[in-house]
């Protein structure tokens, strides 16, 4: 297919970069060993708060589907094969059992990437070295340090409907102004611990369509949008995309929300979700604000996970 690039966004040198990457940073925030980041501000009188926003009751996923088929957003994919049929088993009951297996850290797997996932200028979140990951995982900032969940208020945000269009293109980059608009349009503000979700119509797209690669060519953030993030003191930031806007606008960067997100502020980073159904059922039920809870696989030295992030109404 032919892809349909937006108008290149404004661009970043490396020295305005280099500015944001000290101006935004949360190192030595919570201290010289901690290892949560942003979590920090996800405290248990946000996840109190949040639970009151539960009043019908109804609940959606904001998960892909696992993706078996190979394509070119998804060079290594998932595999799930039979392991034991019923008939197989002598005496009753009869059983039936799968295998499941995954690289998810890619563009067709909805996942967590936990601190431990972005490597920048040699190191992890709060200055730790690259070298605290080795063959055996992550011994700093693996998915362990939210094996407890992560349960809070999320937000989504929804900038083709802002737009008054059903998807953004790939490369089209989102500015700091178009989240603050979203947030008048759609009556709802980010604050502190929230759990703050894009969507750029990707998932939409891709059914329309059809696939591409979107590892060069993505929507997503402007990377002057993180300081408004910053500034707000979210938690997690999560889209349908994997937040970066691709090709980057910043010199030399390839994914700079990756690197101002988990390695700079410290902010957990859920990829590749699947926000049609939850953007419908927000306008259904007339507010873009709702519980989201997220429980991550207990691996211990894991740079992620694959999730299935449910919003609760």
């Amino acid at each position: 297919m032919t892809e349909t690039l937006s108008q290149e966004s404004p661009r970043v040198s490396a020295d305005e970069f280099s500015g944001m990457v000290e101006t935004l940073s949360n190192w030595g925030r919570w201290g010289a060993e901690d290892e949560r980041g942003a979590m920090n501000f996800l405290t248990p009188d946000r996840i109190v708060a949040a639970a009151r926003l539960v009043q019908s009751g109804r609940t959606v996923s904001m998960a892909l589907l696992w993706n078996t088929e190979a394509g070119p957003d998804n060079p290594r994919p998932a595999l799930h094969y039979m392991t034991q049929l019923g008939d197989r088993d002598p005496g009753e009951p009869q059983t039936n059992a799968d295998f499941l297996g995954t690289d998810f850290h890619g563009k067709a797997m909805s996942h967590l990437d936990a601190l431990s996932h972005c490597d920048f200028r040699g190191q992890l979140y709060n200055g730790i070295p690259q070298s605290s990951v080795g063959s055996a995982g992550a011994s700093f900032g693996s998915v362990m340090t939210v094996e407890h969940g992560i349960i809070g208020r999320g937000v989504l945000l929804d900038i083709p409907r802002l737009r008054g269009i059903e998807w953004l293109e790939p490369g089209d980059a989102v500015m700091p102004d178009e989240l603050l608009a979203a947030e008048e349009a759609q009556g709802v503000r980010i604050g502190r611990g929230d759990i703050v979700l894009l969507r750029s119509g990707h998932y939409k797209r891709r059914q329309a369509l059809g696939p591409w690669a979107p590892f060069y060519l993505s929507a997503g953030l402007h990377a002057t949008t993180v300081r408004l993030l910053w500034e707000r003191e979210i938690s997690v930031l999560g889209a349908d995309g994997d937040s970066d806007a691709r090709p980057s606008p910043v010199d030399g960067m390839l994914s700079p929300i990756h690197a101002l997100a988990l390695n700079v502020m410290g902010v957990h980073l859920l990829d590749n979700l699947q926000l049609e159904d939850v953007a419908a059922a927000c306008i259904e039920e007339r507010r873009w604000e709702f519980l989201c809870v997220v429980a991550p696989l207990r691996i211990p030295g894991g740079t992620g996970c694959p999730i299935n992030p449910i919003a609760i109404f």
